[in-house]
């Protein structure tokens, strides 16, 4: 996510907490930039844990996949 969007969050987390608060445009934007900033984090995380191995006691390397217990 660009460093433009995510000071636009911060700012308008700012004026949320000013007595005049957020028009009802500004709340919509808000919520869709933080929508926007989670679905970032969440598929750094997932290209992240895509390209994690696990290694046993035995040195046995495996790829972590989803869904799947992978130590036994």
């Amino acid at each position: 996510m660009e460093q433009k969007k995510i000071d636009r969050i911060n700012e308008l987390a700012r004026k949320a907490k000013t007595p005049e608060g957020l028009t009802p445009a500004e709340t919509e934007e808000r919520a869709a930039l933080r929508q926007e900033y989670l679905n970032s984090v969440m598929d750094n995380l997932r290209r992240e844990l895509d390209n994690t191995w696990v290694v046993d006691e035995q040195g046995n390397k495996r790829k972590l996949t989803p869904g799947k217990k992978n130590m036994s």
